[in-house]
C-alpha cells in the first residue's frame, strides 16, 4: 500500500503541461522575448513534476538541456 500512496502523492505530467511549455518556447522562439518568463515557469512545472521520475544523473542533464537552450533563445532574442 506504501507504493500505491508513493504514486499518488507524485504529480503527473498532464498533457497541457507539455503543450504550455512548447507554446511558450515557440513564442519565445519566434521573437516573442515578452514570453520567456512563461516559458521558463511553464519549463519549471514540467521539470518539478519529470523531477520525481528522474535520477540524479538524469536531471542534472535535463537541467543542463534546459540551461542550454535559454541562453540560446536569449542570444537569438539578442540578434
Amino acid at each position: 500500500m506504501a507504493a500505491n500512496d508513493l504514486e499518488v502523492q507524485l504529480e503527473k505530467i498532464m498533457p497541457e503541461d507539455l503543450v504550455r511549455t512548447f507554446e511558450s518556447a515557440y513564442k519565445v522562439f519566434q521573437g516573442e522575448t515578452e514570453h520567456m518568463d512563461d516559458l521558463l515557469k511553464n519549463g519549471g512545472v514540467l521539470l518539478r513534476k519529470a523531477a520525481q521520475k528522474l535520477t540524479t544523473a538524469q536531471l542534472v542533464l535535463s537541467i543542463a538541456a534546459i540551461a542550454a537552450v535559454a541562453v540560446v533563445l536569449i542570444k537569438r532574442s539578442e540578434d
